[in-house]
């Protein structure tokens, strides 16, 4: 799809969205990346897959991917010899372990088939050998742990036998040397244990000084007679790093022995937390999968603008390319004319990047390989053009490249010029796409259009709903009926006085008039029409509900009988039983 297009329709605004859904960071990376696809059958599989994962969170959602990161750079350094830190090797321990539980909770149930994503669960692979060693040997504080070998216990041991004989040794010298020293505390300089003696008794305390405060009154002296244990506490101490470096060493190359084992499953691992974000996505908020169709044609139920505050946005009902490829939306400004042409254009790359959409179950979209989108302001102060010139540079663009297989949509088409002019270069406009089999929505307030839609085979009219009596729009659709601008009776609503208005008026042609006429009449057969049809709605729930009534007190009556019948049948039952023997017989 075009730049323009994904910008112009907000698209990168839901990808961020999706993001905020994800767990890992390499997820997040992969939702930021999300494009609509001109590829139906991948459209295909990306919706199976999100409709996969709803179904598996609406069925248990006690799954996590927190302990997915990226270990590319992990497994690549491994590779070519570089030893793993003790944290780097904890992280790839938790991706096994993520990947062990992904695994399990993939596993499909007895007698269940599966679905779009049992693929990926069974691509897993859990290495519980390697897991098992990491998790030994790296603590989760990051820290090589004492059992990590038999010679690192070891070695831990005697490093805290001989620091035990070093603090007993120095704690008995504190109390002898209380008086030289500047605290009553064993400190350490250079890795070594030492007594911070004042300066002018530093010749009373033999040993090695160390260190010097930065007022120069206190010395850092290494006792003389501990010297020989630090000694050998510093050469434990070589002799630890150089078994933890054969640890980590070790740990490491097996690491980088199953090297794409351990990348592929990080790969699937991210793939799983992204289609679960659409998902998460979806349910949040309330979207539903499109149903697709190779004819162009959209067929949306109750659609909202995903960017909309969902307790305020007003749904619509909106059709293209079914018995019309061109439809025109006429009607006031800040009647939800743009609106509902973003809403079109935005759910329909939505669909197409296998995302759910905010509308009623079974809306429909139709498959297309672009979409065009001229909508707002579009004037570049930078390239000294008007609104009018921009706008038209970008119809330029689109009317050569549009085909049969792509949407345009337009907001306030040729609009920013004469209005005669304007009307004209936007019916040509439109004829042209139209000829071309172009599926176009444009929005317009030229009465023009509406008589050119009116009077076109396959081209519709549409407007949005607005309330005069409130002054604020219902963004309502209505297809089928050109929308009137209310011009003159927003004006009186208002306060214009009449005489203005009834001047106005004459400034208007009778044949402009009279089509204005004929909106409002057909606004109000419309009105008519769907009262009738909301009372007839009523008389036929009200008789439903009385069938149902007469249904339930016929079943009653039913059941009653059958008790009655049953009870009177084990009361004679009961009579014949209790009955003498002979009284039972007829007798001969």
């Amino acid at each position: 799809m075009n730049e323009k297009a994904l910008k112009t329709l907000e698209y990168y605004k839901i990808t961020d969205k999706l993001a905020g859904y994800a767990v890992s960071e390499p997820a997040k990376i992969m939702c930021g990346k999300l494009r609509p696809s001109g590829n139906r059958e991948w459209v295909d599989d990306a919706l199976l897959e999100t409709d996969g994962a709803v179904a598996r969170l609406l069925r248990d959602d006690a799954i996590s991917f927190s302990d997915n990161k990226d270990i590319r750079g992990l497994v690549k350094s491994a590779s070519i010899g570089h030893t793993l830190t003790a944290g780097e090797l904890l992280s790839v321990a938790k991706l096994l372990t993520l990947t062990s539980s992904l695994s399990a909770y993939g596993e499909p149930e007895e007698g269940d088939e599966g679905d779009a994503l049992t693929k990926y669960f069974e691509r897993l692979m859990p290495l519980p050998l390697l897991e098992k060693e990491i998790t030994r040997c790296i603590t989760p504080e990051e820290e090589v742990a004492d059992n990590a070998s038999d010679t690192l216990a070891s070695i831990r041991r005697d490093r805290k036998i001989i620091s035990g004989r070093i603090h007993s040794h120095m704690t008995s010298m504190l109390n002898g040397l209380r008086t030289y020293l500047q605290d009553g505390v064993i400190t350490m300089r250079d890795n070594r244990y030492c007594l911070p003696v004042k300066a002018e008794y530093k010749s009373q305390v033999p040993g090695i000084i160390h260190d010097q405060s930065s007022t120069g009154s206190t010395y850092f002296i290494e006792p003389q007679a501990i010297v020989t244990m630090n000694n050998e506490l510093k050469t434990l101490e070589l002799k630890e790093r150089d078994e933890i470096e054969i640890i980590l060493s070790g740990l490491t190359a097996r690491v980088a022995a199953q090297g794409d084992v351990l990348t592929e499953n990080q790969k699937t691992i991210t793939l799983l937390d992204f289609i679960y974000a659409k998902a998460k996505f979806a349910v949040k908020t309330g979207a539903t999968k499109p149903v697709f169709n190779d004819e162009h044609r959209i067929n949306l139920r109750q659609a909202r603008h995903p960017l909309l505050d969902p307790k305020t946005a007003v749904p619509i009902t909106i059709g293209l390319g079914d018995k019309y490829d061109l439809l025109i939306v006429t009607g006031p400004n800040t009647g939800g004319k743009t609106v509902s042409l973003k809403t079109v254009g935005l759910l329909t790359l939505m669909g197409q990047s296998g995302l759910f959409i905010p509308a009623l179950d079974r809306s429909e979209l139709g498959f297309f390989t672009e979409v065009y989108a001229d909508i707002g302001d579009e004037q570049s102060i930078e390239q000294s053009l008007s609104t009018f010139s921009s706008h038209m540079t970008s119809i330029v663009s689109i009317l050569k490249n549009a085909d049969a297989d792509s949407l345009c949509l337009f907001d306030e088409l040729c609009a920013g010029t004469d209005p005669n002019e304007g009307a004209a270069l936007a019916i040509s406009i439109l004829s042209s796409l139209h000829d071309k089999g172009v599926h176009t929505m444009a929005t317009t307030h030229y009465s023009e259009l509406k008589i050119f839609a009116l009077s076109t085979d396959h081209v519709e009219n549409a407007s949005c709903e607005f309330d005069v009596e409130t002054l604020r729009p219902t963004y309502r659709i209505l297809t089928g009926i050109p929308g009137k601008s209310n011009a003159f009776a927003i004006s009186r609503k208002l306060g214009l006085g009449e005489d203005i208005i009834e001047k106005a008026k004459e400034t208007i042609s009778s044949e402009q008039e009279s089509f204005e006429n004929v909106i409002s009449d057909l606004e109000e057969k419309r009105i008519n029409i769907e009262k009738d049809k909301e009372n007839i709605e009523n008389y036929k729930a009200e008789i439903e509900s009385l069938k149902k009534e007469l249904d339930e007190k016929k079943q009653k009556l039913t059941d009653q009988r059958e008790k009655i019948i049953n009870e009177a049948k084990e009361e004679a039952r009961e009579i014949l039983k209790e009955a003498p023997e002979g009284s039972q017989g007829c007798g001969r």
